[in-house]
């Protein structure tokens, strides 16, 4: 959905005028008639004032960024790390502090789960093929909505419990089979930490987020998911390649590290804070 189109799919579901929406965001009647019009796009501080005013009014704005539920159809081949091997049947375990939840993790690249299986000498890769027909799926694009969904499976938004957001949250992925959201890996990782730790704004976190380009993840929450799940193959590592990988591994953290760095400093003037996003949505 392009911006005048979600500019205007707020306003109406607020029931103002041009006018009255300027009034909210502190602009004037033209800039929101010219965003409106596609003329021109609003900026990422109006943009923030724009979601606030969702949150106060508890209008969804993920709607609008791209999230959203669907229900699965067709099929689609992933890939699985395991540090020693699938032991039985597939089931959404794994450790509580998980992304998404507890869930059976699954990348849309075969570099993606590789890399964290590779210094074990009993791992194995497995090509999966997931049967999404009649899954109840909410697919996450990457933004704050992501990253504080991250952190409510992280548990570093507790301080929050309570309020609104927590709540909204807290209830994203309820009674869903499947997530599918962007990876949030060790290079993610140094920037969320950064932006959890007041450090960083939404702006810079979204902007390096976006510049990795790590790529998807399935995950499987529920009984219902994983039985849909197939294993095409299974290939155990050989030291050669474990070796390998590692090496790529940690060439491209140090690069991912370095390139949101430099992302970071340059938004460092824009956008929110994490407490400030929380007190907002309080």
């Amino acid at each position: 959905m392009k911006n005048s189109d979600i500019i205007k799919s707020i306003r109406v579901k607020l029931n103002i005028s041009q006018s009255q929406l300027a009034e909210k965001l502190g602009v004037s009647f033209a800039t929101v008639n010219r965003w409106e019009k596609g003329h021109c796009e609003p900026s990422q501080i109006a943009l923030k004032a724009i979601k606030r005013l969702c949150d106060h009014n508890k209008i969804d704005f993920a709607q609008f960024e791209g999230n959203h539920y669907i229900i699965g159809n067709g099929s689609i081949t992933l890939y699985h790390g395991s540090k020693s091997g699938i032991n039985g049947t597939i089931e959404p375990k794994s450790r509580d502090r998980c992304d998404f939840g507890k869930g059976f993790y699954m990348g849309t690249d075969k570099t993606q789960p590789l890399t964290l299986i590779c210094n074990y000498p009993d791992a194995k890769l497995y090509t999966i093929k997931v049967d999404l027909t009649g899954l109840k799926i909410l697919d996450i694009e990457v933004g704050i909505d992501w990253a504080l969904l991250v952190a409510f499976n992280r548990g570093k938004i507790e301080s929050a419990k309570g309020t609104a957001i927590y709540n909204r949250i807290a209830e994203m992925s309820k009674d869903c089979d499947m997530i599918i959201g962007f990876i949030a890996n060790d290079r993610m990782f140094v920037v969320l930490d950064r932006f959890f730790n007041g450090e960083i704004t939404d702006i810079a976190l979204i902007n390096s987020l976006s510049a990795l380009k790590l790529g998807k993840q399935y995950v499987a929450l529920t009984e219902k998911a994983c039985k849909q799940i197939e294993i095409i193959e299974a290939k155990t590592l050989s030291d050669k390649d474990r070796k390998t990988l590692k090496s790529t591994s940690e060439d491209n953290r140090t690069k991912g590290i370095a390139l949101a760095n430099e992302i970071c400093i340059k938004y460092r003037r824009e956008g929110l804070f994490f407490d400030e996003i929380i007190k907002a949505g309080e």
